[in-house]
């Protein structure tokens, strides 16, 4: 199962720190979209690593946090 997880920050500079951890984890680019606009991050994760990229985000404390699972 697949799950989509948007995190929205306070900042521009903490969407790029999370870019950068999110690369750092070895996520590729195409698995996750910027809305620099909004300060949004939504991320596409297999099951198996849904629950470490939600954690990720969580450590970087965003003001808002969506998950949607879809099959």
């Amino acid at each position: 199962m697949n799950e989509t997880v948007t995190a929205t920050f306070a900042s521009a500079d903490a969407v790029k720190t999370v870019v950068d951890d999110l690369l750092g984890v070895g996520i590729p680019q195409e698995k996750f979209f910027v809305d620099k606009g909004s300060h949004q991050i939504k991320v596409i994760a297999a099951g198996d690593t849904a629950a470490e990229i939600l954690e990720l985000l969580k450590s970087h404390k965003p003001t808002k946090i969506d998950e949607r699972k879809w099959t």
